[in-house]
């Protein structure tokens, strides 16, 4: 529900930056193991998008020359505990199969809830140690079975 006093209704995410500092790696994370699609390129930035659904996940190199607005001024500090990816359904099994051929360590499953319902979710993280939740739809929406 949109609160009440602002000018404007909240629709979702539009986009969310990740830092990396291996855009090849990064691309290949995000294309082979999420299925994302090609989005916005900015070379001069050392910038790729990439299509989440509806969404957009930018990676920002920042070993690029262009990169240097993106550089933390804190060493090692984060800002971000995790970005969930909402997904279509999905057989629980078929997806520790996939991430498992991809290398990719589920660190917890759990079925919990979120914006769409109570569903079934993995937590894994890109090879930039950025945490991931890709949730499926909601296997119940309230919460109760």
């Amino acid at each position: 529900m949109p609160h009440r006093n602002t000018p404007f209704a909240l629709v979702g995410i539009d986009h969310v930056v990740f830092l990396v500092d291996d855009m090849d790696r990064a691309l290949a994370f995000y294309h082979d193991v999420l299925g994302c699609a090609p989005g916005y390129s900015y070379p001069a930035m050392g910038m790729e998008q990439v299509w989440a659904g509806a969404a957009l996940i930018v990676l920002w190199d920042t070993t690029h020359a262009g990169a240097s607005a993106a550089i933390p001024p804190v060493a090692g500090g984060r800002n971000v505990d995790h970005v969930c990816l909402a997904t279509s359904p999905f057989a629980p099994q078929d997806m520790r199969d996939h991430l498992a051929r991809h290398g990719v360590a589920i660190e917890r499953e759990a079925v919990h809830g979120g914006a769409r319902g109570m569903g079934h979710s993995f937590y894994i993280r890109d090879p930039f140690g950025n945490k991931l939740e890709v949730k499926g739809p909601a296997d119940y929406p309230d919460g109760r079975g």
